[in-house]
């Protein structure tokens, strides 16, 4: 005899005060702490006649849904008949998505470079809570993001991906040991890999602490660039760029003395140079001996069987340790496919380029805030835990809001497996100081 579900089963919708976000309560109070929203209030207030929302309503409004993973302006609404994420998160109101982006567009001009400094100012203030080493390694990479339609400045240009297809062409910079995005600057489709990539890099020495003695950068060859070099040397920063394999510098690699490292890779070093630039610098090759498979995998200049991988530095490392170190800078790799796939990174919401730049910056911001949330709230061992694992334990943990001799109380699941955790954070929360 088979058995069948229940068929008499009557379903209403009178249940109230529930919420599929409770867990969201807990970065509240983390923002709370260190008073987020009287920052955002006093730094980013400007003159609006008849507006129902504050600057800092709006913009809290668009940060928590790309934390919580709605990567679209109009899935906000989901939030607007939510009544518990309201009271939990300090939003009296959400804002419809035409009032938000309405908002993005008549005052990007205005906030895009207030936010910036806003963003800046916080990034400050965590790295110098976060940073008891001496040295710190920043990674410079860009990315292409295509975009359908007719929004302002996505072009065609730089698509390896999509090869024809417009896009925009975004410019991050990240530390590696912390994951913190240090800088991000939305970008035409068109414009050079390296255009723009001496002020971010002016921006993020502003924002180390006094206690960093070490600067180290790795970057690919799209900024194989001379003047960024000689800025890199000028400021004592020991640097690893990937060199562009031009015709001159393929001559050279093919004619140098070799020696080896095991039975596939050898290494040479000499120094160059380029033509444009003001001085030579040491360049380091790494000769791989090439498989048939290998040949079709790389993209590399190759030449009687071997591939040639080339790096411009001045570290004062062995060529095998400078690519070894280079290698290490696939964190970055994971930081970008991370704001691609789970933040609303460079989308296009509005038909205006700075009112898309002032939403990528708010995706970074919610990127950064989930970083810093869990460096200095959550266990050492959630530390490498993606967003959707955190959304998944904790963010998205569903809830029941009640009263209690007239005192709110969030009820969440008895069966919640990350109690300890989630205590663990309130008491961390409590230890923190506001920003100043």
């Amino acid at each position: 005899m088979s058995r069948t579900g229940s068929k008499k089963v009557e379903v209403s919708f009178t249940a109230g005060r529930l919420t599929h976000c409770g867990g969201v309560y807990l970065l509240h109070q983390f923002l709370q702490k260190i008073k987020l929203r009287s920052f955002f209030s006093k730094n980013m207030s400007i003159r609006e006649r008849n507006n129902k929302f504050s600057v800092t309503e709006r913009l809290m409004a668009l940060v928590y849904p790309m934390i919580l993973g709605l990567n679209s302006i109009e899935l906000v609404t989901l939030f607007g008949r939510n009544g518990v994420f309201q009271y939990l998160t300090g939003l009296p109101r959400v804002p419809n998505p035409t009032t938000l982006r309405r908002f993005l567009v008549r005052n990007a001009d205005l906030l895009l470079p207030r936010l910036r400094a806003v963003h800046d100012t916080l990034r400050i203030h965590f790295l110098s809570a976060s940073l008891p080493q001496t040295s710190v390694y920043l990674d410079f990479d860009s990315t292409v993001k295509t975009l359908y339609g007719h929004q302002e400045g996505v072009v065609k240009g730089y698509n390896p991906s999509r090869k024809g297809k417009k896009s925009y062409h975004p410019l991050i910079c990240t530390e590696a040991h912390l994951g913190d995005c240090l800088g991000g600057e939305l970008r035409y489709g068109n414009v050079h890999t390296a255009a723009g990539v001496p002020d971010m890099f002016k921006r993020t020495l502003s924002l180390l602490p006094s206690s960093i003695r070490t600067i180290r950068v790795r970057a690919d060859a799209g900024f194989y660039d001379g003047d960024f070099v000689a800025l890199l040397r000028d400021n004592r920063v020991g640097y690893a760029v990937v060199a562009h394999m031009t015709c001159p510098l393929k001559e050279k690699v093919a004619h140098v003395r070799y020696t080896t490292v095991n039975s596939a890779l050898s290494v040479a070093e000499f120094h160059y140079k380029p033509n444009g630039w003001n001085k030579p610098c040491r360049f380091v090759v790494l000769r791989e001996k090439l498989t048939e498979e290998r040949k079709e995998q790389l993209k590399l200049f190759t030449l009687e069987n071997y591939g040639y991988h080339c790096i411009v530095s001045n570290l004062p490392l062995t060529p095998y340790t400078i690519f070894e170190f280079y290698e290490n800078r696939s964190g970055i790799e994971r930081i970008v496919r991370t704001l691609k796939e789970d933040y609303p990174f460079s989308k296009a919401p509005t038909n205006g380029f700075n009112a898309n730049a002032l939403y990528t910056e708010l995706s970074l911001l919610s990127y950064n805030i989930v970083t810093w949330f869990k460096r200095l709230c959550l266990p050492e061992d959630w530390q490498s835990y993606t967003i959707p694992t955190l959304r998944h334990r904790i963010l998205l943990v569903p809830g029941v809001f009640t009263r209690t001799n007239n005192r709110p109380k969030l009820k969440l699941p008895r069966n919640t497996p990350y109690q300890e955790v989630f205590g663990e954070a309130q008491k961390k929360i409590k230890e923190l100081r506001p920003l100043t």
